[in-house]
């Protein structure tokens, strides 16, 4: 049996290196295109296509929130923070950029391609937990827009159960979820101060 491998291949991704001219940049632009990467480095900042990159490098030590062309820890990418200065106040900005690896300077001959790796499993697994809360939230607001909903036809002297039998009602009337139902519900109560039962808008 043939098993297949998880390490994905790297080869033909674009690299962006915000680091000023320095060895540590040589080091890991001569790593990167060892492993068949486009590498452009760049600085004091980050030009518009590097939006489109597939990873970027920063430099932890000197870098600051302008540099980017996004708000801090929101990087489209997965990012890698260069390190060399382990003063608190660096740290703490590194982390708020929420890199997604961490290189040690200086940089040697090894330890770009598993700090590629590392971030790129880390940004999946961080996209991954902001899409399922996202839906958590979405899930919570569409519960509370029901709930919303049922109030506002119970208020019209029927029971919560009647009033939900009602807002389905409406719903197959207009061929739409209940939580659409809800949200049409809502918005025509807030804007009218009642519900007209016989709308089939």
């Amino acid at each position: 049996m043939k098993r297949t491998s998880r390490i994905p291949n790297l080869g033909g991704a674009k690299v962006f290196v915000l680091h000023r001219p320095h060895a540590n940049v040589t080091a890991i632009t001569r790593q990167l295109s060892a492993i068949g990467l486009d590498v452009t480095g760049c600085w004091p900042e980050l030009p518009p296509e590097a939006l489109a990159a597939d990873f970027v490098f920063f430099d932890a030590d000197l870098g600051f929130d302008e540099q980017f062309p996004w708000a801090p820890g929101e990087a489209p990418m997965p990012v890698v923070a260069l390190i060399g200065s382990e003063a608190p106040g660096r740290i703490e900005w590194a982390l708020s950029h929420k890199a997604d690896a961490q290189l040690l300077k200086p940089v040697g001959n090894s330890g770009v391609y598993s700090a590629l790796l590392i971030a790129r499993q880390s940004f999946a697994a961080r996209r991954q937990l902001a899409d399922q809360i996202a839906t958590l939230e979405a899930r919570v607001a569409e519960r509370q827009t029901i709930v919303r909903a049922v109030t506002a036809l119970s208020g019209q002297g029927i029971d919560d159960e009647r009033a939900y039998a009602q807002l389905r009602s409406l719903a197959m009337n207009w061929q739409v979820s209940v939580e659409e139902a809800a949200r049409r519900v809502v918005a025509i109560t807030e804007k009218e101060g009642g519900v007209d039962q016989s709308n089939r808008a």
